[in-house]
């Protein structure tokens, strides 16, 4: 009888220090500062990529998982036009050969040790119509959130790309909200990025106002400034769609204007105590190859210098740092962004 008395003195103590250690060790984990950390030096990929109507369309192929891993990326920013693959008459349904490709993408990330993060691309799409596309918008995330609700802490989730125009500060508050609500439903402690107004500005941390208590947010900002250089020649920009020749010799003013916005950026993060991603920097193909080296690698730089985690402009498509069709690096730019040691 006293050996039992005894036995159930010390199981009681036992199973508070268990518990204590389970509590402290998941603490850890989800600590949003420790996952920020682990998205380290990343890259976008395939938001583009025929792979979305037929994998065997698919330009990004299984291989390119081990190999953006042995450059020494350490995550993948994935980009999702998902809205044209929901099923109007069925509640916004996200179908099959969607899940599917996407499932495909997150396993062989994860199988070959780097971070996952889910971005929903629409931002076009959210900008010009806001309010006819919340629908889809919230439906994507309800489903989303459900589906990796038991993912490894190291899937991260992007509400929403470069929220712009239709999505000022005032209603971006709003739909981000709603929608973060509904991610902690089924993901109470995921690590989920959240930008500014104005295509992830720096210049727009004042607006984002965020929810003081949700510690697990990581915010992202993304970096294209000068857009006289970095975006010549760029069709898509009508104002620098026919300039060219623009250089970035890394001078004293070029240098200090990072410096200055990075410097801000992490000014705001010390302020409110939050991480920083820079979601997307890179300089556009038509500028010559030595100022996108110098350009990409000062950014890249900067940005380890106070702390921010980053993934670059992109894999393939354009700002290419692989050359799909010759199966190669593109060498100066993956060397600026991972330095050879």
């Amino acid at each position: 009888m006293l050996r039992a008395k005894r036995l159930w003195t010390i199981v009681p103590a036992m199973i508070a220090v268990v518990v204590c250690a389970a509590a402290w060790a998941q603490t850890k984990a989800m600590d949003v500062f420790e996952v920020n950390r682990k998205l380290g030096r990343g890259v976008n990929i395939i938001g583009y990529d025929p792979i979305w109507q037929s994998r065997q369309r698919g330009r990004f192929q299984e291989k390119h998982f081990r190999l953006i891993k042995e450059a020494g990326f350490d995550s993948v920013r994935i980009n999702l036009h998902a809205f044209s693959h929901m099923d109007p008459d069925n509640d916004y349904r996200l179908r099959q050969p969607w899940w599917d490709t996407l499932d495909w993408a997150v396993k062989n990330a994860l199988d070959n040790k780097l971070a996952v993060i889910l971005d929903l691309h629409e931002f076009h799409r959210m900008g010009d119509d806001p309010v006819g596309q919340k629908p889809l918008f919230l439906a994507f995330w309800r489903q989303v959130s459900e589906h990796f609700r038991n993912a490894p802490e190291t899937v991260v989730f992007e509400i929403l790309n470069e929220p712009c125009r239709g999505l000022d500060a005032k209603a971006w508050d709003r739909y981000y909200r709603e929608a973060l609500a509904i991610i902690r439903r089924t993901n109470p402690t995921r690590a989920v990025i959240v930008g500014p107004p104005g295509y992830n500005s720096v210049d727009r941390l004042r607006d984002l106002t965020l929810p003081e208590d949700d510690r697990h947010l990581i915010v992202t900002v993304h970096y294209y400034k000068p857009m006289a250089f970095t975006h010549q020649g760029a069709r898509w920009t009508p104002a620098y769609r026919d300039k060219t020749g623009v250089a970035w010799p890394a001078s004293e003013a070029d240098t200090q204007a990072v410096l200055a916005d990075f410097g801000k950026a992490h000014g705001w993060a010390k302020t409110y105590n939050r991480p920083i991603f820079v979601g997307e920097f890179g300089a556009y193909d038509r500028a010559d190859m030595e100022s996108r080296v110098r350009y990409t690698a000062f950014v890249a730089r900067t940005a380890e210098k106070f702390g921010f985690s980053w993934a670059y402009w992109q894999f393939d498509s354009d700002f290419i740092v692989y050359d799909i069709p010759n199966d190669r690096w593109v060498e100066p730019i993956r060397n600026a962004l991972l330095p050879p040691k």
